[in-house]
């Protein structure tokens, strides 16, 4: 019988990103800018039920999409298409304080105007729906956004990457 999966994943962070260049992850961006001794850059917000730094995304560990598509790799009888998040949209804010408690430094956020070009169509407001995932058999926790980012900076970002 054949098989299908369709995965549409959410705003992934992890390790091997580099080549992702503007594209990758927030959480490495703002690294980066740490890193620099610079303060970390959000957006503000103009939009009025969003404070700056409040647009809201589900960032999941690139660890927890493996695990989803092993499961599904692993489990025969399941085909669909699946959202691929943690189900729970957390602030850019709440990226930010992640990071600069993993890097043990205190915070300092600076916002900046959201880019003109893509203001008008800039989303606030990002989050997986899970059903359909949870209801296809898959029950293992995510990893929370706090857990997550520690381990990537702490595990993989300080570290010389020797690919790169």
């Amino acid at each position: 019988m054949p098989r299908w999966g369709g995965l549409k994943f959410f705003n992934v962070y992890g390790p091997n990103e580099y080549h992702k260049g503007g594209q990758a992850s927030v959480a490495l961006h703002l690294f980066g800018q740490l890193s620099r001794g610079e303060p970390a850059k959000l957006f503000q917000s103009h939009h009025p039920d969003y404070a700056d730094g409040g647009q809201l995304r589900d960032f999941i560990w690139v660890g927890d999409c493996v695990d989803v598509m092993l499961w599904l790799l692993d489990t025969p009888s399941v085909n669909g298409l699946f959202n691929v998040g943690t189900g729970q949209a957390r602030s850019f804010a709440d990226l930010a304080r992640a990071v600069f408690a993993a890097m043990e430094r205190p915070e300092n956020i600076r916002y900046v105007p959201t880019p003109e070009a893509i203001r008008e169509k800039y989303q606030y407001f990002t989050e997986a729906r899970m059903a359909r995932l949870r209801a296809a058999g898959y029950d293992k926790p995510f990893t929370d956004l706090e857990a997550g980012v520690a381990r990537y900076v702490r595990d993989f970002l300080v570290k010389p990457d020797p690919y790169r």
